[in-house]
């Protein structure tokens, strides 16, 4: 138990010189000064509230997923009807009122559309997304399932979030914390963001791209009033585009999506060297995007983002390529940030900003200071009682503690960790279970002496004995960290990762190390007894 061979006392020795060194840039950050540039320089991130950063509630406007529903069913039941053998034509489409309504030209076919469209009625999970009545013997009504609105919801919720976690992390910030909070709201702590309403701008953005055709047929006075044709909608010119303050007329349904997008970057126009989004669609996207300007030479499409015309080019020639061009009055932050928000795809609901809080720098800064000041006060308690108590045994217990704090440090900075105000108090609590494990061994060392055993045999069967009962206490703390951390989130994280972490360098350093020192001293002074 006390045997240490060379090589293993050097293996240890270097995973503690490691630890340390891998926490002495976040110690120099910390305290302000600087480290040399040519060596590693990984640091501790700080959290929200040491670090200062944006705090920002998001909330979904969920009656937009209700109306997205019907447009794609829409689309689904014509595709449907039209791929049909023999073809089933329809009429009189209605969306009113939340359902979806068609006359059958010939109500013979009613058997068949009924066929084609119960697979687009149950959907391909357990609850039934729709019901479908047939009223009058021609007429199809299509209505929502509030089960399957409710479930819609859910999904265009996880789909935001996710969105919203690719846009932070493509701004390059550290330890974002991103979470729902009920059913329609979201939860943005970015740490250290200097520049909040360039988040709310680029969260605030849909990304909703679309190309649609422009319908020629539409009337400029209908459209100057807001009057489309059947089958075309209204939609305004965005601030900025060569249209501004105008509206067009294009086609509601046939166009493409910006589903298929696999990249976007923003460039300059080699003809005006203007800035603009090149995009890029998968293969299929590129099938239908070449389909879509092929069919449709010398027609002139709109680029829509948001609801708003970008800017509405004719198709000079067919584009076979997958790729394409997006201008529109950009400048480079802006383009930029586009292709940010199309590269991490569109938001599947719109989100507004419903709350917005800023922590400054020197609350963080402050919270630093005050948690410094506590931990050197309770390491500096403990370290005096240590000492007192148990003498040479409480010095190892000492340097043991120092660098087991240093250890936590240089593993959260290996691990890209984030240090909270509670993992601060993680610390402060560590500290103390720190020293719990070598009370537990130099009392039991103490029993050991009392019944009589010699100095190894006491120190032996102490550090034997106890680390049964260390190891067990500290598996029960390890599964309570764990859980923290998987159910927790923000500061709960924080404290969960400081807990765990030191859990691990508590057991190494009180156990492991001081039982090497410990060996040490007793082969090189042989002590006939010990003063504890």
């Amino acid at each position: 138990m006390l045997d240490f061979p060379t090589w293993k006392k050097t293996w240890l020795w270097l995973i503690t010189a490691i630890a340390i060194f891998a926490a002495l840039p976040s110690i120099f950050s910390l305290s302000g000064q600087r480290w040399p540039s040519a060596l590693p320089d990984q640091t501790v991130n700080l959290g929200l509230d040491l670090a200062g950063g944006s705090h920002i509630l998001l909330e979904a406007e969920v009656s937009q997923v209700a109306t997205q529903r019907l447009e794609n069913m829409e689309e689904a039941v014509r595709g449907a009807m039209r791929q049909a053998e023999p073809r089933i034509r329809i009429g009189d489409v209605s969306t009113a009122n939340g359902r979806l309504s068609f006359m059958l030209d010939d109500p013979a076919d009613i058997d068949r559309a009924r066929e084609l469209l119960l697979p687009l009625v149950n959907g391909t999970g357990l609850t039934r997304e729709w019901d479908l009545q047939v009223v009058d013997g021609n007429r199809v009504v299509l209505s929502q399932t509030q089960a399957g609105l409710d479930q819609a919801v859910n999904d265009a919720m996880d789909s935001a979030t996710e969105v919203v976690r690719k846009r932070i992390d493509a701004l390059g910030t550290r330890e974002p914390t991103i979470i729902r909070q009920s059913d329609t709201r979201i939860v943005v702590q970015v740490p250290g963001l200097e520049d909040p309403d360039a988040l709310k701008e680029l969260l605030g953005q849909t990304a909703r791209l679309e190309f649609k055709l422009v319908d020629e047929t539409a009337l400029p006075s209908d459209v100057a009033e807001g009057r489309a044709p059947p089958g075309s909608e209204i939609v305004p010119f965005a601030e900025g585009s060569s249209g501004e303050g105008q509206s067009l007329a294009v086609r509601r349904l046939g166009g493409i999506r910006g589903d298929n997008l696999v990249g976007a970057q923003q460039s300059f126009d080699p003809q005006t060297n203007e800035p603009v989004v090149s995009i890029t669609f998968d293969q299929q996207g590129g099938a239908r995007f070449a389909q879509l300007t092929t069919e449709n030479v010398q027609k002139p499409f709109a680029i829509i983002l948001d609801g708003k015309v970008l800017s509405a080019p004719n198709i000079n020639e067919p584009i076979l390529g997958g790729t394409a061009q997006i201008s529109g009055g950009f400048t480079v932050d802006t383009a930029n940030n586009l292709a940010i928000s199309l590269r991490s795809g569109a938001l599947p609901i719109d989100l507004a900003v419903v709350e917005e809080r800023t922590v400054g720098p020197d609350l963080g800064a402050d919270s630093i200071r005050k948690g410094i000041i506590a931990m050197a006060i309770g390491s500096l308690a403990v370290v005096v009682l240590m000492i007192a108590t148990y003498g040479r045994f409480g010095v190892y217990a000492t340097i043991a503690l120092v660098i087991n704090v240093l250890m936590i440090l240089g593993i959260m900075a290996v691990l890209n960790s984030t240090l909270t105000l509670p993992g601060i108090a993680g610390f402060v609590l560590t500290i103390g279970a720190a020293v719990d494990a070598n009370v537990l061994i130099n009392e039991r060392i103490r029993e050991e002496r009392k019944r009589g055993r010699r100095v190894i045999a006491a120190v032996e069967n102490g550090y034997s004995e106890a680390s049964r009962a260390i190891y067990d206490a500290n598996i029960t703390n390890f599964i309570a960290g764990v859980l923290l951390f998987l159910f927790g989130s923000g500061p709960v994280r924080g404290f969960a990762v400081v807990l765990v972490i030191g859990l691990f360098t508590s057991v190494f350093t009180a156990v492991t190390l001081t039982r090497m020192w410990v060996a040490g001293w007793l082969r090189k002074t042989k002590p006939k007894d010990i003063l504890l």
